[in-house]
Parts: C-alpha cells; sequence; structure tokens
C-alpha cells in the first residue's frame, strides 16, 4: 500500500459540511483541500473562499470573468491537499465490484483504476493546471512542434530558440506561463540553440567537466597550498569556499532565475 492511501477519502456530504471559517475544505475533482488558514489572507477576501466552502473550485479557479488563477494559486492548494473525495461513480462503482478494497479508500490501486474507467469514473486531471498535461505519462511523450506552435504561439522548436526569445517580444505573464508547460523534444534531444557553428558548445558531455576543471582546481589548490599552515586550514578553506558557493548557487537559482513575480 501507498502512503498516499493512508489520506483520508471524504464522501461529497461530508465535505459539504466543511464550509465555515473554523473548517473549510474545496475539491478539485477527486483532491480535497483544507483552505482553512487561507480563508484570512485570500486576496479577494475571505467571504468569496467561504460561498465556495465545501464544493468544487475547478470552474472558479479557470473562470476569466471571476479571475484566472495563477500557477502559484494552484501550489498553494497542493499544501493544503488533505485527502481524496468519492463521488457517486466512485461508490457505486465501488457498490458494485467483487474487490472494492480496490477502489475505495482513494487512490484505487491499478485494478480498481481499470474498473473506475470502465465505469467512466475517471477523470483526467492535468498534473499541474498551467501545463495542460493530463498525466504523467503525457509528460513524457515528444512534443508536436508543427501543432505546439501553431496553438501556443511561442516557440518553433524547429528553429534556432535564442532569436526567437531575443525578439519574441513576449509579456513576462505569457512567458512564463509557456516556460512552465513540458516540451518534449525528439525523444529528448535538445531543440537547436543557435543553429550555427555555437551549437556543439551548447552540448557538453559529462566527461568533458572534469577534463576541462580538475586541472585548473588542482593547481589552484597548490598554489593555496603554499601559503596556508597546513592540511587542516587548507581543507577549512575548501569547504567554507564549497559553502559559499552553493549558497549563491541557491540564492541564484531560488531568487533570481526562478521569480516570477
Amino acid at each position: 500500500m501507498s502512503p498516499s492511501r493512508t489520506l483520508p477519502t471524504f464522501l461529497q456530504s461530508e465535505l459539504a459540511q466543511h464550509n465555515t471559517a473554523d473548517s473549510c475544505y474545496v475539491s478539485i475533482g477527486k483532491r480535497v483541500f483544507d483552505v482553512t488558514d487561507f480563508v484570512d489572507s485570500h486576496p479577494g477576501g475571505g467571504d468569496l473562499v467561504l460561498e465556495y466552502g465545501g464544493r468544487d473550485v475547478t470552474d472558479i479557479l479557470k473562470d476569466q470573468d471571476s479571475h484566472t488563477h495563477s500557477e502559484a494559486a494552484y501550489e498553494v492548494l497542493e499544501d493544503s491537499f488533505v485527502g481524496f473525495l468519492a463521488t457517486e461513480k466512485i461508490i457505486d462503482t465501488a457498490v458494485k465490484s467483487t474487490h472494492p478494497d480496490n477502489i475505495v479508500p482513494l487512490p484505487p490501486n491499478q485494478e480498481g483504476l481499470e474498473e473506475l474507467k470502465q465505469n467512466g469514473a475517471t477523470e483526467r486531471r492535468p498534473v499541474y493546471s498551467a501545463t495542460g498535461m493530463s498525466s504523467e505519462e503525457d509528460l513524457t511523450k515528444d512534443t508536436d512542434v508543427l501543432d505546439d506552435y501553431k496553438k501556443h504561439k511561442f516557440l518553433d522548436l524547429e528553429k534556432p530558440l535564442l532569436m526567437q526569445v531575443w525578439y519574441g517580444g513576449f509579456s513576462k505573464d505569457f512567458y512564463l506561463e509557456q516556460v512552465h508547460r513540458p516540451r518534449h523534444y525528439k525523444g529528448g534531444e535538445s531543440a537547436p540553440i543557435f543553429g550555427n557553428f555555437l551549437e556543439p558548445l551548447s552540448k557538453t558531455a559529462w566527461w568533458v567537466i572534469p577534463i576541462v576543471w580538475l586541472p585548473p582546481v588542482c593547481y589552484g589548490t597548490y598554489l593555496a597550498r603554499q601559503g596556508l599552515s597546513g592540511p587542516l586550514e587548507l581543507a577549512a578553506y575548501w569547504s567554507l569556499g564549497i559553502f559559499f558557493w552553493t549558497l549563491a548557487e541557491y540564492l541564484l537559482h531560488r531568487f533570481l532565475f526562478h521569480l516570477d513575480k
């Protein structure tokens, strides 16, 4: 049994009872989220959250007239994931099944999932709502580059990417939406970046790194050793250098390269 099956399974009547400021749950498809702590901090006001307490919020999260929610909103929900919702079709399938324990408690095992599919009780929920992917398997499929370009008007993966991005004129919101949408190019190959003699420089085999960097690192260590008192002091400086370099890398990636707002 997987750890995820230890989460509770709610009936729709049970979900509906959690509609107050003291206990506010919502669902997206078959997943239940406890948003009680989010009621007071919701940008649109707590009353809007309570209005949908105990109900499914799939449509309202995508409603452009109300407010189309960003990927960050879905990430907040993921942190509040508390269980699964057994819909009427799921309950009906479990009642008719000769092995209901394959279906409930949710999520079902592989045999239970097949029964749910046969009864039309499954849903194709995107792994992440901004990606358009419907299952983990979809994340490994090669992207139809022509169809993708026609649909999203972002980048043509058959042409060099650098100049497309440089002259693209994309808005920040559009760019962030698109770079978070998985695209898989020709069985895992890299899409062209430069499209000229510089292209080989964008592809580096793992063994090139130690060949290029080990000699200068060893020579630098040798020079540093001349001015230090002993191996312990050298090891201390090495450890300190690795610590600060790792910290700098983390801060750059966390607060600069992954800066969404």
